[in-house]
């Protein structure tokens, strides 16, 4: 059974007996019409359940669309959809949508979601860059007053506002925990690529716990795993080293969901475990994991507060701000060695 169609402006002008054009002025509420007339367009309007296409207008007057534009690496990841909800909570009390799309990690995926954002003018944009993106072709923009706020990771070659957490602090607190509990060989499982921001700042920051306790770095104690899958083999080759860690850092949340699936297949529990970004149902985990909890809600709030002062005339420069972390011990992390 095929659809019913969408009635038109042409369909109320129809019915109401006037041109397409005197229904526009109605709606748009652009030059004069006789009440009578307004009165009997809004009624059959609403008998007929018209919808203006905003979009179509906006484009040909030349104005914002009330919308803002996000971008996002994996619609899958939990720390991404609370941050788009933190997003949209603040600027739903301005009338503003939040419009998300995908980028698979990918820069051409990435470029081909903000061109549509553009092409529909968003009145904001905000991205979480992909690891190897490259940000100049969004200068113009930029220099033309549309707020850009990247999160989670800064841009590439474009000075913007951002919005981060403050990744190397929180891992060198989570690797510091588990070297106060007394390790001294803690491994490290980060995500992919090793230029990607989020993961060069907890690395940093588990080698500045490192050397701050006067341990040295081994390289053979870093391992990487892009999915929970590929975290539970490195946690497994890990352990199978000569010489393996009593404790491991896992850099993601996936890394952490990977680590503790890769400790319960070789069922080690005394291996300590800190995660970095916090898991549904760690509390109930044997042991409960520690980890070092990020606050993605507050990211999305952070970046909306940026994107609604620059939307009210803020021209300031362009500011880095970084979202605190926050250790919370629960049992895997205070594992002492054997």
């Amino acid at each position: 059974m095929a659809s019913a169609r969408r009635p038109t402006m042409t369909d109320v002008a129809r019915e109401v007996g006037v041109t397409a054009k005197t229904v526009s002025r109605v709606l748009n509420e652009e030059g004069p019409v006789a009440p009578e007339t307004r009165a009997r367009v809004m009624e059959v309007v609403r008998r007929l359940g018209y919808r203006p296409n905003l979009m179509a207008r906006n484009m040909r007057v030349g104005a914002r669309d009330a919308a803002i534009g996000l971008v996002i690496p994996d619609m899958g990841n939990p720390f991404f959809g609370t941050v788009a909800g933190g997003i949209e909570s603040a600027v739903r009390e301005r009338g503003l949508t939040v419009i998300v799309g995908s980028s698979s990690e990918t820069k051409e995926l990435e470029r081909s979601l903000v061109a549509t954002f553009l092409a529909r003018r968003v009145s904001a944009l905000l991205v979480v860059p992909s690891a190897t993106g490259d940000h100049r072709y969004l200068r113009a923009e930029r220099e033309a007053g549309l707020p850009i706020v990247f999160l989670d990771r800064p841009a590439m070659g474009l000075a913007a506002d951002c919005v981060v957490s403050s990744n190397r602090e929180g891992a060198r607190e989570g690797t510091a925990h588990l070297i106060a509990h007394g390790h001294r060989r803690i491994g490290f499982i980060g995500d992919l690529p090793a230029t990607l921001y989020t993961r060069r700042e907890r690395f940093q920051g588990y080698r500045d716990a490192l050397a701050q306790a006067g341990l040295p770095f081994d390289k053979g104690l870093v391992e990487t795993g892009h999915s929970a899958e590929a975290a539970a083999a490195a946690a497994e080759r890990l352990l199978e080293l000569p010489d393996p860690p009593t404790a491991l850092f896992a850099a993601n949340n996936f890394a952490a969901t990977g680590a503790v699936v890769g400790l319960a297949k070789a069922g080690r529990k005394d291996v300590a475990l800190v995660g970095y970004d916090d898991l549904p149902l760690a509390e109930v985990l044997d042991p409960p994991l520690t980890v070092v909890a990020q606050d993605p809600a507050g990211i999305g709030a952070a970046a909306a507060a940026l994107v609604l002062s620059r939307l009210d005339g803020d021209r300031s420069r362009v500011t880095k701000t970084l979202v605190p972390t926050r250790l919370i011990p629960r049992g895997s992390g205070e594992l002492r060695p054997r």
